[in-house]
């Protein structure tokens, strides 16, 4: 719902959080974002939200899920898928320290082409396996962009946000001052988000394949060939739509971790024993 809010309703929520933060708002008013990033305060471009995960990536999730691929069709593909999720992790970073606009490329070209490299690759694999019947072939084809999309999500959040392994991210307190940059804190913010994009395709480019597997044997759509698009995209729409939430709650934005898991310098500047930090999304 938030990719249809209004810019006059955006202003009023900016401003609603900044008197939040002044507390002149009465209890129960919180400031989480979906919108906004919480470090940046700048407003996430509408396809790159997490709201907008789904309804934008559903057709490149059809697109990597169609049978029959060709090479070109592959990279293709898989270019536009990591090319969006770049943009995606990018906008939705931890942004307590800049990211150069070099490691936005390193990204970019390291992603696609640990995709691209691994798709090919077993596709190349598949054809060259005679041993196999057309139809198990067929079904190993289709299943082929999970390992190729999971392995580039993991180069893709590696190297997207390896500043931060160097550089660390804020840590906060209770009240919600910052104790310091942290590098452990960073590690376990880049483990947590790159498990979460393992989980994320796993439902999307498992089950459809099997699905559509068993439904393209029905009298119907024997008969009407016509309608496997349209009953593919649902199909990957509905996936899409259950596996996002699941694989975003396994870890919370505002993560937390024990003090005495962190830097000394961080440890003996606070009493706490736990401290907050913004894991990304």
């Amino acid at each position: 719902s938030t990719l249809f809010v209004s810019e006059r309703r955006l202003t009023e929520c900016i401003k609603l959080l900044d008197e939040f933060k002044h507390g002149k708002l009465p209890p129960g008013v919180s400031d989480l974002q979906a919108i906004i990033h919480p470090e940046t305060g700048e407003k996430i471009f509408m396809p790159f939200r997490m709201s907008g995960y789904v309804p934008f990536g559903t057709p490149i999730v059809v697109g990597l899920l169609l049978p029959n691929q060709t090479v070109v069709s592959t990279i293709f593909w898989q270019w536009l898928n990591q090319s969006h999720n770049a943009c995606v992790n990018y906008s939705n970073r931890n942004a307590t320290k800049p990211t150069p606009t070099s490691t936005f490329l390193q990204v970019y070209f390291g992603a696609v082409t640990s995709a691209v490299s691994l798709a090919v690759g077993l596709n190349v694999l598949i054809q060259k396996a005679n041993r196999l019947s057309p139809a198990t072939r067929m079904i190993i084809q289709r299943l082929i962009p999970f390992p190729a999309v999971a392995s580039a999500n993991i180069c893709n959040v590696g190297l997207m946000r390896h500043n931060e392994l160097s550089e660390g991210i804020d840590v906060l307190d209770e009240n919600g001052n910052i104790l310091g940059s942290s590098k452990i804190a960073a590690k376990h913010a880049i483990m947590e988000t790159a498990f979460t994009r393992v989980v994320l395709p796993m439902p999307i480019f498992v089950l459809p394949p099997i699905i559509m597997s068993y439904l393209e044997k029905l009298p119907l759509l024997q008969m009407n060939r016509r309608l496997l698009l349209p009953i593919h995209s649902l199909v990957c729409l509905a996936t899409f739509s259950l596996s996002l939430p699941l694989a975003i709650s396994l870890f919370p934005q505002m993560s937390q971790i024990e003090v005495s898991q962190l830097e000394p310098e961080i440890a003996m500047a606070t009493d706490c024993k736990v401290v907050t930090f913004n894991k990304g999304l």
